[in-house]
């Protein structure tokens, strides 16, 4: 029996992956072990087909040693072994020409619009994460595979993925985007639901996963175990994936090694605070998309006070541009001083009224009062008239019924429908967190000059 075993490759690997079964776990099994194939002799080597290059290297390094005991114990002889990939990664001319029915019938990804590479200003401070970004959509799954982003709050990760994310979508790619906590909340639910088999079909298929604030993760035992079988499928696949994080993988506290090795195993680039060449340059473009012109020494000192998070830089041209609306007065450095510093004061003050909300949410969106008490279910309105909703029940202390009738005669059910819609979407959504924070300063503001 030995003796047939030594001189058939594919018999030997074979008795060989029976041992092994029992040494080592299901996952890292079915991961690394599943769809190998003993293919010749070679020497004093048994060379092995592998699914990938990834595959080959986990394999030399990790589970070597092991595969040479189990060699030596079934063959009673000493044999090296030799991993080579089977087949070449699926080239990027071919993913883009994906056209299968998956892609066409996938549902568009939750992605802004205004985050988009057009609108993406490039500094001394993300010139490499934007080049790499622009990269990735020139050979997706090839090029830098992974591409982990990383920088503090505001700088522009979630702008730069999501910008990759239409470009994939334009591509006919299946893109699938979502928060690290998403992932942790859908995971939860799918164990209790019973339902891991549809979950993993979800995020095992896409041709490109991005994944925003992956950091969430650390710490959490079984999250991390999913998302590590999820990123080894997607890369033994050639798909393209894309993590962002607030810190580079090596600071990432109670990250398994395992996880940040791979994320280290592609290109890793930082986004640190723009210079003030950059920030006049963003506040610029922030005012022209309001179509706006803003004198240089107005933007050069909002730029002076906000040098380190390019939200809460824009977030400050918003409330000038609204304190200057609102008061009637031209933009100026007194201005620019009572908008701003009027910010720090924390007099306590009575709950603003519908109207004041309504108006703020009208200028922050840049919509008339009429489309958002209007009918419509445009993206552009629908959105807006729900954080309304949220913010006349939060911070207004308004009913339902009340909520409704200022805006435009909608029943309560419905009020309460885009309350409980935004009050999720708080909790998983950094954007919304964004804009909710955004419109509860300049609400402030308009009741300090009131």
């Amino acid at each position: 029996m030995t003796e047939n075993l030594s001189s058939d490759p594919s018999a030997l690997w074979q008795a060989t992956l029976r041992d092994l079964s029992s040494q080592v776990s299901r996952a890292n099994y079915d991961t690394w072990l599943d769809g190998t194939e003993g293919l010749r002799f070679e020497g004093g080597s048994l060379v092995v087909g592998t699914r990938s290059e990834f595959v080959t290297e986990w394999l030399q390094q990790r589970l070597k040693p092991s595969i040479l005991r189990s060699l030596s114990e079934i063959s009673g002889q000493s044999f090296d072994v030799l991993f080579q990939p089977l087949q070449p990664l699926q080239s990027s001319a071919q993913k883009l020409d994906f056209t299968s029915s998956t892609s066409v019938n996938t549902p568009r990804p939750r992605l802004r619009e205004r985050y988009s590479f057009d609108r993406f200003i490039v500094g001394k401070g993300n010139e490499l994460a934007a080049a790499a970004a622009k990269g990735t959509v020139d050979s997706p799954g090839n090029r830098y595979n992974p591409l982990f982003l990383y920088g503090a709050a505001g700088l522009g990760k979630t702008h730069l993925l999501q910008a990759v994310g239409h470009e994939f979508v334009n591509a006919n790619l299946h893109v699938l985007y979502v928060s690290a906590e998403a992932f942790t909340n859908q995971l939860i639910s799918a164990i209790q639901n019973r339902k891991m088999e549809e979950f993993r079909q979800q995020y095992r298929q896409p041709d490109a996963l991005l994944i925003d604030d992956i950091q969430f993760i650390a710490g959490k035992e079984q999250t991390q175990e999913e998302f590590f079988h999820t990123f080894n499928e997607l890369y033994e696949a050639g798909n393209q994936i894309i993590i962002t994080s607030d810190k580079s993988p090596s600071l990432i506290p109670h990250l398994e090694e395992r996880l940040r090795t791979r994320f280290e195993w592609g290109l890793i680039a930082d986004l640190q605070a723009p210079d003030v060449e950059t920030r006049v340059a963003i506040l610029r473009a922030k005012a022209l998309e309001q179509g706006l012109s803003v004198p240089n020494d107005v933007l050069h000192l909002i730029a002076a006070r906000y040098k380190k998070n390019i939200r809460e830089l824009e977030g400050s041209l918003t409330r000038v541009l609204a304190y200057s609306r609102l008061t009637r007065e031209p933009l100026n450095a007194s201005l620019i001083q009572a908008a701003l510093s009027s910010l720090e004061t924390n007099e306590p003050k009575l709950p603003p009224s519908p109207a004041l909300i309504i108006d703020t949410i009208c200028t922050y969106f840049d919509i008339s009062r009429e489309a958002l008490l209007s009918k419509s279910r445009e993206k552009r309105v629908a959105y807006p008239r729900q954080l309304a909703m949220y913010l006349m029940r939060e911070v207004a202390h308004r009913s339902l019924i009340e909520i409704g009738d200022e805006l435009g005669g909608r029943d309560h059910s419905t009020v309460h429908h885009g309350w409980q819609k935004m009050d999720r979407s708080l909790s998983i959504d950094p954007e919304t967190k964004t804009d909710v924070g955004n419109l509860r300063e300049m609400i402030d503001q308009a009741r300090s000059v009131a």
